[in-house]
């Protein structure tokens, strides 16, 4: 914290699939009030994790098919969702009347959101034009889309409830939360959140306040504590809630990643010598092997907040760190390695220029 400028840090650290340590350091807002165990703190893209994690229990139920279409789940084409003269639709996913022109839609799959393969821009407002379109074929290359999961998101809570969709992403996550002990976690806003709740750093330094999301978007709306978290990060590692199959498929050598970093978008591939063989996406996170055998690993970023989850899948080993202050970021390299050893976790690719700088 002293290296990056850092004021605010939670770490926990599961071993064999259970929870050992669990602290905070540093404080939670301006005001200098401390951050503790029980500070609500925004998760950001750690949302994804989750997510996936609920959609592979729906496949165990036989709702989602992870290569069925997306234009079998609907009563009508997708493509008559979403006109552009509907806002709170857009708020909450795209806008897919955008996508008439492109016969590609048809092919898109819940695989292929969760492995950020759909073709989709991280999300459709940050277009030149604000109109959603598809990039390159769907399924054969990553590109990170929080896009891709509003729409697997879409279908499960607007698709053919006769097909056992049209299910509430809230409701499906509370009960898992509740199952754990997740006493002060949500995919969104609570009220009672605010006695106890972090607000951020940015790059500079500078104060800014928690963003309350008062609708679910699993590409990255989700509250929660140090406390809750590394409970369902156990339950991910261990393989509780899901049957073995379903738990595999997430940790799954999807899709090779071939570009250098993470971002920007539709980056160009590396030359076949340098990419690294062992990385690929799993099913809302990333997989790769290194020293100590597989692992899975997934981020959490926005201006004002950095996060991550690495777990090697051997040991059932993981660290789990919430960072309010998002300079924090430049020191995770060192921090995870640290507590869990050389695990080949591959931050050069997930921070880019960011990684190990403070």
């Amino acid at each position: 914290m002293a290296r990056t400028h850092a004021n605010g840090l939670a770490v926990a650290v599961i071993d064999r699939g259970k929870v050992g340590f669990v602290q905070a350091y540093g404080i939670r807002n301006a005001k200098g009030e401390p951050l503790t165990t029980d500070t609500v703190m925004y998760g950001a893209s750690l949302t994804k994790m989750v997510f996936a994690y609920h959609v592979m229990q729906l496949v165990d139920q036989g709702k989602i098919k992870l290569d069925t279409p997306f234009k079998d789940d609907f009563d009508k084409p997708l493509i008559e969702y979403g006109p552009h003269s509907d806002q709170k639709f857009l708020g909450k996913y795209g806008p897919y009347t955008d996508l008439a022109d492109d016969p590609r839609w048809k092919k898109l799959t819940p695989r292929m959101s969760l492995t950020h393969s759909t073709g989709f821009a991280n999300f459709w407002f940050i277009e030149p034009d604000q109109k959603l379109r598809i990039h390159f074929d769907p399924g054969m290359q990553f590109s990170y889309s929080g896009e891709g999961l509003s729409l697997l998101q879409f279908a499960i809570e607007h698709g053919k409830a006769s097909e056992g969709l049209g299910l509430d992403m809230d409701d499906l996550t509370m009960a898992t939360f509740k199952r754990l002990g997740m006493t002060r976690t949500r995919l969104m806003w609570r009220p009672d959140f605010a006695t106890n709740l972090a607000d951020g750093w940015d790059d500079k330094g500078q104060p800014q306040p928690h963003d309350e999301r008062s609708k679910v978007r699993v590409a990255g709306s989700m509250d929660t504590t140090i406390t809750d978290l590394p409970k369902f990060v156990a339950a991910l590692v261990r393989g509780d809630g899901l049957r073995k199959a379903s738990r595999s498929e997430m940790s799954k050598r999807q899709l090779h990643l071939t570009t250098a970093t993470q971002f920007p978008n539709f980056g160009p591939e590396l030359p076949v010598s340098e990419q690294r063989k062992d990385l690929y996406a799993g099913l809302g996170v990333v997989v790769f092997d290194g020293p100590q055998g597989h692992g899975f690993f997934k981020g959490g970023h926005n201006e004002q907040t950095a996060n991550t989850v690495v777990c090697l899948e051997k040991s059932q080993r993981c660290v789990v760190i919430l960072s309010n202050d998002v300079r924090a970021e430049a020191g995770f390299a060192d921090l995870v390695k640290a507590i869990l050893g050389d695990t080949g976790v591959p931050y050069d690719w997930e921070y880019g220029d960011r990684a190990g700088k403070s």
